[in-house]
């Protein structure tokens, strides 16, 4: 069993606020400096275009409440959320692409 888990959170744009809207209301949250909570690792942040943001975490389980809970005290209002638990999967596939080529003997 790992000491971490990721988490990939989909942050949807309240598209009825204007991005001076949606970002008054993040300052107000203090979200840029909330959110992640201490013992959460940025992996990943990016624009979605049409969407809004996508931000996967790294941390150890038993944060994940104090996640959700920044989550509803800085990010609601602006943003619809959701959550994925992932994994990162490159380890599997390069195993799977090794053995497929040893077994057919393709490179």
């Amino acid at each position: 069993m790992t000491d971490h888990i990721m988490l990939t959170v989909f942050l949807r744009h309240d598209q009825s606020q204007n991005l001076e809207e949606i970002q008054e209301h993040l300052s107000d949250q203090e979200w840029w400096t909330g959110f992640p909570p201490e013992g959460a690792e940025i992996l990943s942040w990016n624009v979605v275009m049409g969407i809004g943001q996508v931000v996967t975490l790294k941390m150890p389980p038993e944060i994940l409440p104090k996640v959700n809970v920044e989550l509803e005290r800085r990010a609601w209002g602006v943003f619809s959320t959701e959550f994925f638990p992932t994994y990162d999967f490159l380890p599997v596939r390069e195993r799977l692409t090794r053995e497929w080529k040893e077994k057919t003997g393709r490179d």
